[in-house]
């Protein structure tokens, strides 16, 4: 029997948990992953893309929200950046506190449950026996916070 709600979204993190310890082995029968893109982006359109290594101040659940968890993160500029994330059913906020992240930083403002997010957290999604899976990009800590990738 398929754990329903609340019940589904804590057997999600728990295997999201699980697969990123390594605690399980994964059956890459089970995995499908999206197909590349056939369009070709040129290097100077790639090139304004901000990518930064953040650290997490301090992840919370956003009121009223199903699925958005809000980051307050070091991006390494001497202000904080906070950024919200539809990444809830997947992660609990408190186990993000303390890790290293990849970010897109130079994405414009945008509003979500009246509250601006500057950028988006990056993760990694795919199909695992029929359920959508993510795992979020977790840096090592040694990289420090404002880092830009290349």
């Amino acid at each position: 029997m398929k754990p329903i709600g609340k019940e589904k979204a804590e057997a999600d993190k728990q295997i999201a948990k699980d697969i990123s310890s390594k605690e399980i082995k994964i059956d890459l029968s089970k995995v499908k992953v999206e197909p590349l893109f056939e369009d070709m982006v040129d290097f100077e359109t790639f090139s304004k893309s901000d990518f930064r290594v953040v650290k997490v101040k301090a992840c919370e659940e956003v009121p009223k929200s199903k699925k958005l968890l809000k980051f307050t993160l070091d991006d390494g500029s001497g202000k904080e950046r906070t950024i919200l994330s539809g990444i809830k059913e997947y992660y609990d906020a408190e186990s993000l506190v303390g890790k290293t992240l990849l970010a897109i930083c130079n994405l414009p403002p945008r509003k979500m449950m009246g509250i601006e997010s500057e950028g988006m957290i990056i993760s990694a999604i795919c199909e695992y026996d029929g359920e959508e899976k993510l795992n979020l990009i977790m840096l090592d800590g040694n990289v420090p916070a404002g880092s830009k990738l290349y």
